[in-house]
């Protein structure tokens, strides 16, 4: 487990948005994530591979209870033998720490 998937995740009001260098920088320690857009809006994004559609939807749901913990969401893309999970925060229209706390508890889950 890395270091920022111990991270606790911030409540704080009034977090601003990481800037492209931040983000990249944290990357770094994240294989396999790479920062994408959708709608001009900055993710971080991974896609899963699995033997099958079960393994896969097995892995979303994990993924589910994870985001459900923290209470902090990702988009997620069932299809047969992957899964595909997109952080961003929806209330800053861009990318927080959080964010890659996430994406590193998701690796976790994978093993």
């Amino acid at each position: 487990m890395t270091l920022l998937a111990q991270e606790q995740l911030s409540q704080a009001q009034g977090d601003v948005a990481m800037d492209k260098l931040a983000v990249d920088n944290l990357l770094q320690d994240l294989k396999g994530w790479n920062l994408t857009h959708s709608s001009e809006i900055p993710r971080v994004e991974k896609t899963y591979l699995f033997g099958d559609f079960a393994e896969a939807l097995a892995f979303a749901n994990q993924v589910g209870e994870l985001a459900e913990k923290g209470n902090h969401h990702p988009a997620l893309l069932v299809e047969w033998g992957k899964v595909t999970v997109s952080w961003w925060s929806h209330s800053l229209g861009g990318l927080h720490r959080n964010d890659l706390i996430m994406a590193a508890r998701t690796d976790t889950l994978a093993g």
